[in-house]
């Protein structure tokens, strides 16, 4: 009579972390060579929220910058932020979220968060190495060590905002 609630959820959730990540991606603070934003937060609730379905929002948020639409970081489009060095963020994003997500249904929610962060991290590491034919200790100190604390405070804010709802919810 209703209709399908979990899919309208489903959609309902994939357009609005779709939307958060790219409002994220906006706020940025150019202090480093890879301007600080607030996306990884974002993905991190997607996979909290979301759980298994959290790659939804990614691949959203993904097409789109790919068919042109600003989305990315900076208002940038295009096929070219995917391949230039900051591209392994975006392809991390939506490994992070597959498998965040796979934890957070499991209720392992601080393992879930961290192994997001690593698991962008490293996307990112592997892609700046490739793309700027960067040394591994370089890409790291470019890619990871800037973000790193901020990176851990975003993963548990996150933990500490899902349980929160969860409180709500139940």
């Amino acid at each position: 009579m209703y209709g399908d609630e979990t899919r309208s959820k489903t959609i309902l959730f994939t357009a609005l972390f779709a939307a958060l990540i790219t409002a994220g991606g906006w706020i940025s603070l150019p202090v480093f060579a890879i301007p600080f934003t607030l996306q990884s937060l974002f993905v991190i609730l997607a996979a909290a929220v979301m759980q298994k379905k959290a790659v939804y929002p990614l691949l959203l948020y993904v097409a789109a910058g790919l068919f042109g639409l600003p989305v990315f970081h900076n208002g940038l489009s295009g096929i070219g932020v995917l391949l230039g060095p900051t591209g392994g963020y975006l392809l991390g994003f939506i490994c992070a979220a597959f498998f965040a997500g796979l934890l957070f249904s499991r209720k392992k929610d601080i393992t879930a968060a961290l192994s997001a962060v690593i698991i962008y991290d490293a996307a990112a590491v592997l892609w700046f190495m490739l793309t700027a034919s960067a040394s591994f200790p370089a890409a790291v100190t470019a890619c990871v060590l800037p973000y790193l604390a901020g990176d851990i405070v975003k993963a548990v804010a996150a933990v500490f905002a899902v349980n929160r709802l969860r409180r709500l919810h139940d």
